[in-house]
């Protein structure tokens, strides 16, 4: 029962394209080896750590979270629990809502439901929060809420509206664990260290050794003094094999992840604080976010707005912006 103990509920696996003959396997969703719930058809776990794998994309969900919770008036969620309802929304596609009720049935209050632990009992018959050791909580359809980004392939979860970025967002990441690698280890196959002078003792050759093995993690980019009274010309040499310092496009390719991340989240520059390359400019902040207000924040807040038609009075979602009139109630 206890799914997080399985260890492919932590892997993303290898690079797939969106197209081709592994399209077939993710129509639909399917239920646990218990024939309880059905699985996400995207790790969640996976999910959430992409959240702290990728600077661009943390930072985009936590940047629409705060504008949403910026919009946020009033409702029967208190405004933690809201922040937490949007962050579930954006890294997962789903967020769920308890609905507290009385003995006779009324709703009184709402409250968050960690999205992480969540999952839809099979056929639909309500949901199930996992707890730890196993154990779990079982809820009717009537007690909770679920807002979910609509997927074309299965109507059971919701997928995050950035997924199309994700291979952008690990290809940031393994571009910067690379980097971390290289200057961590220090000692790297990136020369050949090669000698033909028959002068060189044995004694020279493996203090050389040495000193070569010590150049690793602290203390690298050491400087080497070698000494051969009447040795020959070249009789030590280096032959690089690469030089990763004047190769590699760690640069581009850490621009283009974090460029297509932002698009991907459809975040303007100009309000993520980028500063403009050269002499360009990334226009009016000012004027960026009403546009982006209009249009994201509205967009994203009315997902939560709909479930109104369900809710009393009192506990309905109110936000700054005006879904019938288009304006800004601020």
């Amino acid at each position: 029962m206890d799914e997080f103990n399985k260890e492919s509920f932590y892997a993303f696996g290898e690079p797939e394209p969106v197209t081709g003959a592994r399209i077939f396997d993710y129509l639909g969703v399917f239920t646990d080896a218990y024939g309880d719930y059905y699985l996400p058809p995207i790790s969640l776990l996976g999910l959430s750590q992409m959240r702290f794998a990728n600077p661009q994309h943390g930072s985009c969900i936590v940047f629409r979270r705060n504008m949403a919770a910026r919009s946020y008036i009033d409702g029967g969620l208190p405004m933690a629990d809201f922040r937490r309802c949007i962050t579930d929304y954006l890294t997962f596609g789903n967020a769920y809502i308890e609905l507290i009720k009385n003995r006779l049935g009324q709703i009184i209050g709402l409250r968050h439901l960690p999205g992480l632990n969540m999952r839809v009992l099979a056929g639909q018959k309500g949901y199930r929060q996992l707890l730890k050791k196993g154990e779990y909580i079982d809820f009717t359809p009537d007690e909770v809420l679920q807002v979910k980004e609509y997927d074309t392939t299965q109507d059971i979860y919701g997928v995050p509206d950035w997924l199309g970025g994700m291979q952008s967002a690990l290809l940031g990441e393994d571009a910067t664990l690379f980097r971390r690698k290289y200057f961590k280890n220090g000692c790297h196959l990136g020369f050949i260290f090669y000698t033909n002078d028959p002068k060189m003792t044995p004694q020279q050759e493996e203090q050389i050794k040495d000193k070569l093995r010590s150049g690793k993690a602290a203390g690298n980019f050491r400087t080497m003094f070698i000494s051969i009274p009447n040795g020959a010309e070249k009789a030590i040499q280096i032959l690089p094999i690469g030089d990763i310092s004047q190769k590699d496009e760690f640069t581009s390719i850490k621009n283009i992840s974090a460029n297509d991340v932002r698009e991907a989240h459809r975040v303007p520059p100009v309000l993520m604080g980028i500063v403009p390359q050269g002499t360009g400019s990334l226009g009016d902040p000012e004027k960026t976010e009403r546009v982006y207000t209009a249009t994201e924040v509205a967009g994203l807040t009315q997902a939560f707005a709909a479930l109104n038609e369900g809710l009393p009075a009192n506990l309905q979602f109110k936000f700054k912006y005006d879904f019938t009139t288009g304006d800004n109630l601020a």
